[in-house]
């Protein structure tokens, strides 16, 4: 049987916009990115004369709303583009661009018009920070929106229950093309020890899937004079706030405490396991995730790939993540440290493609979460409501 076409919806609270979109998610290939494409319907009754737009936002917010200073916002708007969508500014047909749009047009009838954006390709992934059990509000996150709303022009004041907002997210997945499995050595000499240690550490490959096994292949050639009491293993992710700091943070994602030692003239050849999952790291604050949808589940953030010639200032969080090896080597004058970090990549498979032609005809229409917007006129206590197919045609 064919995949059926999911559709996500949503309408804003006084009924006048509605948007369309048959995915959430934008893939992030690198060389290019997927267009962000769906369909706007209005209903000229409700909308009083006003005109149609609709916003493509990027956002980085690395504090609450409610916690402006001075009126500095604690968020930056990376990318902005407005499109109008009604009355058209060209002729319904030329602003089609996917088969998933021609099929809602058809089914939601006159009143249904189709918007269009290409992301440039300097922006970051969805990623957000993971907050503390007790934080409330908005957390620290890279976001991206789209937005509908009626208004006598672009520039006019918004009226919060004739707009509606969705979440969307830009992904990436794990490339076709795999690099060299990672390998890093080291030789250390001693004072007062003829001859040195030496450690290998390497994996089987770059790049491992959210939820797999790494396997760490581990060889010590001890023939100095020095004893390993330890060794210990970890993966860690380094995140790197370049937008306003340039700050690199680290977090142990998963750790395993050995307790192997290598005496004096001694060898070891061991594979150790590591498995790191936000499952066992749901209590700490500031490790990286990827972005998430409505009350979904997410998981660690994905390894960022970065395109050459990319400022890395634009792109808010750059997310890398390395296996440490460390032997702990006894001595009399206490102990000491020698460690190594193999670099790798966490990322999600490329799933299988699905073609257009192969879905059905018929579509699913699912909401969107409700959302709060702040700042706008007319705020109650309701967010945007999805309203189902209650702009849509009847069927027949």
């Amino acid at each position: 049987m064919s995949p059926k076409s999911v559709v996500f919806k949503k309408i804003c609270k006084d009924k006048s916009v509605a948007v369309y979109m048959g995915k959430r998610d934008f893939v992030d290939r690198v060389d290019s990115v997927e267009p962000v494409d769906g369909v706007i319907v209005i209903d000229s009754e409700a909308l009083q004369g006003r005109k149609v737009f609709v916003t493509l936002a990027c956002t980085f917010r690395y504090g609450r709303d409610d916690m402006d200073v001075m009126g500095v916002a604690f968020r930056r708007e990376l990318y902005l583009s407005t499109r109008q969508v009604y009355p058209p500014l060209q002729d319904r047909e030329k602003g089609i661009h996917t088969k998933t749009q021609a099929r809602l047009l058809r089914k939601l009838g006159n009143n249904a018009y189709p918007f269009f954006f290409e992301f440039p390709d300097n922006l970051p992934c969805s990623v957000a920070l993971q907050p503390a059990p007790n934080d409330v509000g908005k957390q620290c996150a890279v976001e991206f929106e789209i937005k509908a709303f009626s208004a006598d022009s672009q520039d006019a004041k918004v009226r919060k229950r004739s707009t509606v907002a969705l979440m969307i997210r830009k992904v990436q997945f794990a490339p076709e093309d795999e690099g060299m499995a990672p390998s890093v050595e080291i030789t250390k000499d001693f004072v007062m020890s003829e001859k040195p240690l030496h450690v290998k550490a390497s994996l089987d490959k770059e790049i491992y899937y959210h939820g797999e096994p790494i396997k760490v292949h581990v060889n010590v050639t001890n023939t100095s004079n020095k004893n390993v009491k330890n060794i210990i293993l970890s993966v860690d992710q380094v995140s790197t706030v370049v937008l306003y700091s340039n700050d690199s943070y680290v977090k142990c994602v998963d750790i395993e405490d050995s307790g192997d030692s290598v005496s004096a003239g001694a060898t070891l050849q061991k594979d150790y396991t590591l498995l790191p999952l936000l499952a066992n790291n749901r209590e700490r604050r500031g490790i990286i995730l990827d972005g998430k949808l409505k009350h979904e589940d997410t998981n660690l953030a994905s390894s960022s790939i970065i395109k050459e010639g990319v400022l890395k200032e634009v792109l808010g969080i750059i997310v890398s993540y390395k296996v440490t090896v460390k032997l702990i080597i006894g001595g009399m004058m206490g102990s000491s440290e020698i460690g190594l970090e193999v670099p790798f990549k966490l990322m999600h498979p490329k799933p299988d493609a699905v073609k257009e032609s192969e879905m059905e005809e018929e579509m699913v229409f699912q909401e969107f979460k409700r959302s709060y917007l702040k700042g706008m006129a007319d705020d109650d206590e309701e967010g945007n409501v999805s309203g189902g197919d209650d702009m849509a045609p009847k069927e027949k």
